[in-house]
């Protein structure tokens, strides 16, 4: 079985732009981690950076993580936040530029004494909203740029980007998988990559298997978070709720390519209990593992080389039926 993960904000409180009181209590960074380990099922957990409260002692938090049975698999730098709302590393004031890297910097030491596997990176900020509000290339060269200093400043870490095609801006500068794998190969660094987010693919028009194996092609798929939407909004909903089939081909991609790695939550239940909606995501995910090793390779095979659509369904929909 797959080892599961969640991002921690999926324990965290949510707000929209109509609940800005939010949809729950505050919560700290170790209760949140606290909910997290009453799933049962997770092993790691991405934390955002700085933690709540921000003076949160380290060996507290190294001691909750322990206390859970989890590990921190990543730090997800804040640089979407209001002081970075004309943007990260496309800031046009240099000094806030300056304040996004040195705030990844800082996120980077301190996964490497958590001994996490990536620092994610996701400048939702980082785009634009207007026709004519912005010189493309200048955005372009510092996005690279920015991403290009800190993997250089870190060899020994790597960073994960994460694509969106749009919210908070109404354009991002990272917005597909095509357009991010550009972006890396410009930097030409090794270690940077990317986190593929099943909805955020979804949302951006794309296969998430076809999204994937275009990522895999090229070695860079750091890591993944799998949650749901409508494509016309990123709902992080729960897992398999409304793309079933396109998400067990995504995970049967995976494994056709040889990933190995962390099957992680994005999920956002505003009003649904956390850790049952963690749970119903790996129930899913779970039922996906099962439908995997029952699938038959070799009629699948034989029926794409055909490119033979109603065949390749009906092998798919059975073992996915089966295992439920």
């Amino acid at each position: 079985e797959p080892l599961f993960g969640a991002g921690l904000w999926h324990f965290g409180q949510f707000r929209d732009r109509y609940a800005t009181d939010g949809y729950g209590p505050p919560v700290s960074t170790l209760q949140a981690i606290d909910r997290a380990g009453q799933v049962g099922s997770l092993s790691v957990v991405d934390i955002n950076y700085p933690f709540n409260p921000a003076d949160l002692d380290v060996d507290q938090l190294e001691e909750r993580l322990k206390a859970n049975g989890l590990r921190a698999i990543a730090l997800t730098p804040e640089i979407y936040t209001r002081t970075f709302s004309r943007g990260a590393f496309t800031n046009p004031d240099p000094a806030i530029r300056r304040a996004a890297i040195e705030l990844v910097s800082d996120a980077a030491d301190l996964s490497r004494r958590l001994g996490c596997d990536y620092v994610k990176l996701w400048p939702g900020q980082d785009g634009w909203d207007y026709p004519f509000q912005a010189d493309y290339k200048t955005l372009w060269q510092l996005s690279v740029e920015a991403i290009r200093e800190l993997a250089q400043r870190h060899p020994d870490q790597r960073f994960a980007i994460e694509y969106k095609p749009r919210e908070p801006r109404n354009r991002m500068t990272f917005s597909s998988a095509a357009r991010t794998l550009l972006a890396i190969e410009k930097m030409n660094v090794p270690n940077v990559g990317i986190l593929l987010d099943f909805g955020h693919s979804l949302y951006g028009l794309e296969s998430p298997a076809d999204a994937a194996q275009l990522i895999l092609d090229h070695d860079r798929l750091f890591a993944i978070d799998v949650n749901d939407n409508y494509r016309g909004w990123d709902d992080d909903m729960v897992v398999g709720s409304i793309h079933l089939v396109e998400t067990f081909e995504f995970f049967h991609t995976l494994r056709q390519a040889g990933w190995n790695g962390i099957w992680q939550l994005d999920q956002f239940p505003f009003r649904e209990d956390a850790v049952e909606a963690a749970r119903a995501g790996i129930d899913v995910m779970r039922t996906i593992w099962r439908a995997l090793n029952l699938l038959d390779i070799d009629a699948l095979t034989e029926a794409q080389t055909r490119q033979d659509a109603l065949t390749a369904q009906r092998i798919a929909r059975k073992a996915l039926l089966t295992a439920q």
